[in-house]
């Protein structure tokens, strides 16, 4: 359940929560255009708050909106305040941000016309995305019978609301099953994403990623990706099979909802020795001492409030 905050910033106004309606025939909720990002905001470890990556989450949601012929009614300087307003406006040191761009009501039908874009800024708090024992121990993961999007038929470089019934179809269809998280292979067969993250596997100490084909651009994924690297690993981006998760040495799913969450087993498989691996858990470690302020060097990530 989400945990209810004072104030909702929508339409440039901060207004009461509960006060924070839409009408019914909003065209957004009957046909799914619309664009959104997910954004965490952190305690750092000297009692600050900053935001991990703003200017980069906030330029992939007009990026979003571009691709969707969507113009966002605020300069991206004017929504990067608006979150910062709306996190002090409600007295949070961290929690979770989620930016909706959507077409309000007025004609209906697939073209939305002149309908008006509207904005709407939310914060709440929230914990690690697939529970805390999933951080640590790892997750149960299982191949959804579910593809992901194919590049012209959903747009998948756009973080769009309509395209995540797809995930939630594969996400329903393996919770129903026991499982935690579902991992989606793309129309050629090779693994894709889980239904809300990227998926990163080690074989022999060399970490791999889907590339950018089917799936999102990912902000943790890139940060992960460059942590890595300057770490001394060896990271590349390629295709490869389910069975080449099966046999991996390690493997985890990194999103700012899930930040780095190790997976255990995938498809009753365990990976490698069924507990998080000792790469998985370095990289794991050094991405919560950015988050929170304790590594100097990637200091231009964070934005203070």
């Amino acid at each position: 359940m989400v945990q209810s905050v004072k104030l909702i910033w929508l339409d440039g106004k901060l207004i009461p929560w509960e006060d924070a309606n839409v009408h019914i025939l909003t065209h957004t909720l009957h046909y799914g255009l619309g664009v959104f990002e997910g954004i965490r905001c952190y305690k750092t470890h000297d009692n600050r708050s900053a935001i991990f990556r703003l200017s980069e989450h906030v330029h992939r949601l007009f990026d979003s909106a571009t691709i969707c012929f969507m113009t966002i009614p605020y300069s991206a300087d004017e929504i990067s305040n608006a979150i910062l307003e709306t996190l002090k406006a409600n007295e949070m040191q961290e929690g979770y941000i989620r930016p909706l761009v959507f077409i309000g009501d007025e004609a209906m039908g697939l073209h939305p016309q002149k309908n008006p874009i509207r904005v709407g800024i939310i914060t709440w708090p929230w914990g690690a995305y697939l529970g805390e024992d999933g951080l640590t121990k790892g997750i149960r993961a299982k191949i959804s019978s579910i593809a992901r999007h194919h590049v012209n038929v959903s747009m998948t470089k756009a973080k769009i609301c309509g395209n995540y019934v797809n995930s939630i179809l594969a996400k329903l269809e393996v919770t129903r099953a026991g499982y935690d998280e579902a991992i989606m292979l793309d129309t050629d067969g090779y693994v894709s994403e889980a239904s809300g993250e990227n998926i990163f596997i080690v074989t022999h100490d060399l970490i791999r990623t889907t590339p950018l084909t089917s799936v999102l651009a990912g902000i943790t994924r890139n940060s992960i990706i460059t942590i890595a690297r300057k770490m001394g690993y060896t990271i590349i981006e390629e295709r490869f099979s389910r069975d080449e998760v099966y046999t991996c040495d390690e493997a985890f799913l990194s999103g700012t909802a899930a930040e780095i969450t190790p997976i255990r087993e995938v498809d009753d498989r365990p990976v490698g020795n069924g507990r998080p691996g000792p790469i998985t858990k370095r990289l794991q470690e050094a991405f919560f001492d950015v988050v929170k302020g304790k590594d100097k060097q990637f200091e231009s990530w964070l934005t203070y409030l």
